[in-house]
């Protein structure tokens, strides 16, 4: 485990998978889960296809900074804020957390990057490969969205289970049984652990780190940012859009018009997938990845060849 500190005082904790000198992938994980969460399955694969393999903690979660000192501000007031143009925004948006990356990546001398989000991390990665289209070589989008939420009954009730109160993870018992039901709820059903793995699971990442009210802030970050449909259509990257059929927060209909925005994007349907990363899947997901970035690699060496014989 390593830690940089960007030249904004953000502490960013991060682990850093093979060679040195083989093209970068930067997996970008979602609301309020730990870099821990990548299934070994998934990243030792990409590292096993000879790519240099970047997970790190977004701000507000794990073992990277915490911004306490904004206590929880409400989810109502701001989207009022936003829309009303009040002048109180959220603590940050995930316009600063995509900050986060590039200055992660400016630490780590590495220029141009593979980028890969699952879910509000598909939302940052699309946000850089948009506003900072010379830093990214390719994009893949994973179980993601172009807006905020696409509210439907199955989705609601994810959220609500998404959004921990006080009174059910003020202890550390408690926290680990919140965790075991969420990924009970948003979880690919066909596909999920037994209820001792899925303790043990939530048992390691709450004595890794756990802060409800990082997450709640995180959820504001997404608020706060809104919608990013013209954004999408910047997005001059090779694109990947992958996708579950049973995902609990986003229907299809978010990964379709994700897909719709990105031009000449690419879109991967992946059966009986919810919103998490069941092991039994990682290694076809793995696949798909593996070629879309060493297509994206083969199209930048013919380009930059192409400028030298010119």
């Amino acid at each position: 485990m390593h830690q940089i500190q960007t030249k904004n005082g953000i502490v960013i904790s991060y682990q850093d998978f093979g060679h040195k000198k083989a093209p970068a992938v930067i997996l970008i994980m979602g609301l309020g889960a730990q870099m821990t969460v990548w299934p070994k399955e998934f990243y030792l694969e990409l590292v096993d296809n000879h790519f240099r393999v970047i997970l790190f903690d977004n701000r507000d979660v794990g073992l990277s900074s915490q911004f306490d000192e904004y206590g929880c501000p409400s989810l109502f007031d701001t989207w009022i804020n936003k829309y009303l143009s009040l002048g109180k925004p959220a603590p940050y948006t995930l316009e600063c957390m995509a900050d986060d990356v590039l200055n992660l990546m400016n630490e780590l001398a590495i220029s141009r990057a593979h980028l890969v989000g699952a879910s509000m991390g598909g939302m940052i990665a699309q946000i850089i490969a948009a506003k900072h289209k010379q830093k990214v070589i390719s994009l893949t989008s994973i179980m993601s969205t172009p807006g905020t939420f696409h509210l439907t009954t199955k989705s609601i009730v994810a959220l609500l289970k998404l959004l921990p109160q006080h009174q059910t993870t003020s202890t550390h018992d408690k926290a680990i049984e919140y965790n075991v039901k969420l990924n009970q709820t948003i979880g690919s059903q066909g596909f999920l652990p037994d209820n001792v793995t899925l303790r043990h699971n939530a048992t390691t990442q709450v004595n890794r780190a756990y802060n409800p009210n990082g997450i709640k802030r995180q959820l504001l970050a997404i608020a706060a940012t809104g919608n990013r449909s013209q954004l999408l259509k910047k997005i001059k990257a090779p694109t990947l859009v992958i996708h579950g059929s049973e995902d609990p927060i986003f229907p299809i209909k978010a990964a379709l018009q994700t897909a719709q925005l990105i031009q000449k994007s690419k879109l991967k349907i992946v059966t009986g997938l919810g919103h998490d990363f069941p092991p039994v899947l990682m290694a076809q997901i793995a696949q798909w990845i593996t070629k879309h970035i060493n297509k994206a690699e083969n199209k930048r060496i013919k380009k930059q060849l192409n400028k030298l014989t010119k």
